[in-house]
Formats: structure tokens, sequence, C-alpha cells
């Protein structure tokens, strides 16, 4: 009975499945090129991967929504209830998002990878360390005294930043794991 009734509604969910799986696929392996050229390490990648598979998620339901005869007013009020709601609370967590659409921009843009030593030009508190870790809120800083500095993603795209040393720590690989 169910299956008769939404054949052609199953039938062009099958083909939207389909569709988004293979738009999942190219931009996967698509991220995963990038990465590798420009010499990411893959926690990035697949934290990148992992944003567009959430994203690709959210745009299928959506068609799926319609496919099964969400009415577009209908949709119209949901989403700006959502929204509304979203809006309040984004707000209160707008740094957060900076600083995770701070780190998509570096994981695309980001001239430096783990292992350099960068110097950042901050007037009140100038920091010369290592890249340890660069992950989706913040860069993991480690300084000459052995501290451990960690700075959003945010402020690294806002301040000037100068390359002291390419690679600065031996031994290290591409992945972020010290070989031995």
């Amino acid at each position: 009975m169910f299956l008769e009734t939404y054949q052609s509604e199953l039938i062009l969910t099958s083909f939207v499945l389909l569709f988004i799986l293979l738009i999942r696929f190219i931009s996967h392996e698509l991220v995963k090129k990038i990465g590798r050229k420009n010499g990411v390490n893959n926690a990035r990648i697949k934290l990148i991967r992992r944003y567009i598979t959430v994203t690709l998620f959210f745009i299928m339901l959506i068609i799926e929504s319609f496919i099964f005869g969400a009415q577009f007013k209908d949709m119209v009020v949901l989403f700006s209830s959502v929204f509304a709601v979203m809006g309040i609370a984004l707000f209160a967590i707008w740094s957060i998002l900076s600083n995770v659409t701070s780190g998509i921009i570096m994981f695309f843009s980001f001239p430096y990878k783990v292992g350099d030593k960068i110097k950042i030009h901050d007037k009140d508190f100038p920091i010369e360390a290592i890249i340890e870790d660069i992950q989706a809120f913040q860069l993991h800083l480690r300084q000459n005294n052995g501290d451990l500095v960690t700075y959003p993603n945010n402020l690294i795209l806002q301040k000037p930043v100068t390359l002291v040393e390419k690679n600065a720590i031996e031994g290290r690989r591409d992945d972020g794991i010290d070989s031995v």
C-alpha cells in the first residue's frame, strides 16, 4: 500500500539520493585533492568534508519535503521560525561561528602549515611560535619557552603574520604525526 501510494515520490527520492551522493563524492575528492596539493593535514580535510556532508544533507531534506508535498508557504513559515530562533542563538555564539568560518577559509587559503614557525604582529601580545595544530576553532602554537598558546582562527586572519621558518619541526610528517 505505501509503495503503491508513494511510488513516484520514492522514485524521485532515489534519483535525488543518487545525485546528492554523486555531488558528495565529487566534492569530497575535490577537497582531498586541494588539501593534499596545499599540504593540509588529514584532520582538517576530514573536517571540511564533514561540513560538506552536513550541508548536502540539509539540502536533501529540503528537496525531499517538496517531493512529498510540502507547500512553499508552509516551508516559509517553518524556515522563518527556525531562522528566528537560530538568529537569536547565533547572535549569542557569533564568536564560535566566526572561528569556524575562519577555519574553513584557512583550509583553502592559509599559507602556513603545521610545523611552520610564525610571528603574529599584535601590539598587545606579539607571538612567535611554531604551529602545532590547526583546528576548527583555533591554532595551537608552541612558543620557544614551551608554552602552548591557543589562538582563535578569526584573529589569525585579522592580524599580520610573518613566516619565520618553514617546517621548523624536524621529523614532522605532513599529517601532523611525529615520525620516529
